[in-house]
């Protein structure tokens, strides 16, 4: 399980005050619509991101983290994975996403992002794109470096690289295929995800000559990065920290 209903990114160092961004709906390669969050970058630094989140889908989480992210000046849409069986309105907090995310298949997510990469590029007139996700959305973060987008960079956040959802590829198996750096981000007391996993991912990565950077937060748990974690408030901080320089070219 990833983070609770009442979640909320941590309260993290921002170059400009907060604004929100705008809900829209975008369209799949095969004509479903899907809700998305959009926020502009204050001041475009040319990188843009496509949030896959947890299990959820698309809630308030995400929606405050894309916010927060364009207020570091990185253009930014979180998407939803669930618009073919759920449609694209809001959610209540309990709602029953499992049938959901079952009924999800890798090629859908795919395509999902690609339309979101599309309008980062065509609509946003971004110059490099990237995916960051959380979870469920770690994993599928990693799968999009070999989904062909033509992107410069995945993120993942506790993302499983083997023993994921059911029907959904290990990342693990399909580093051959990767176009593009990774940056995997992990809590080393995640009771889902062994170290031996992360640590069997990162010297697979090495030997397929895939640009990336594996770091393992000791202590931490699964879903780390939460305002409610209070105890994991710098392992935040750093995992914020390398996300921007991975994605602006920053230095860590």
């Amino acid at each position: 399980m990833c983070v609770p209903a009442d979640a909320s990114p941590p309260e993290l160092p921002l170059d400009h005050p907060l604004r929100r961004g705008t809900r829209l709906t975008l369209t799949s390669a095969d004509g479903t619509e899907f809700a998305a969050h959009e926020t502009h970058a204050v001041q475009p630094s040319g990188a843009g991101l496509v949030v896959l989140p947890d299990v959820r889908g698309l809630f308030g989480f995400y929606e405050l983290l894309a916010d927060q992210l364009a207020a570091c000046n990185v253009d930014t849409i979180a998407i939803d994975y669930f618009g073919r069986t759920a449609g694209t309105e809001p959610r209540t907090d309990d709602w029953e996403y499992w049938p959901h995310v079952s009924a999800t298949r890798p090629a859908q997510v795919r395509d999902d992002v690609s339309a979101a990469v599309h309008r980062l590029r065509h609509v946003r007139g971004v110059d490099r794109v990237y995916t960051v996700g959380f979870c469920f959305g770690g994993a599928q973060s990693f799968a999009q470096a070999y989904g062909r987008h033509g992107l410069d960079g995945v993120v993942g956040f506790y993302g499983f690289p083997r023993g994921g959802r059911e029907g959904f590829p290990d990342p693990i198996e399909h580093v051959d295929e990767m176009e593009c750096p990774v940056l995997g981000l992990f809590g080393g007391d995640d009771q889902g995800i062994p170290v031996a996993d992360v640590e069997a991912f990162d010297a697979a990565m090495s030997g397929a000559g895939v640009a990336h950077e594996v770091h393992i937060y000791p202590g931490a748990p699964h879903s780390f990065f939460d305002k409610q974690q209070a105890h994991f408030t710098a392992e935040s901080m750093d995992a914020w920290s390398r996300l921007l320089a991975f994605v602006r070219h920053d230095e860590v």
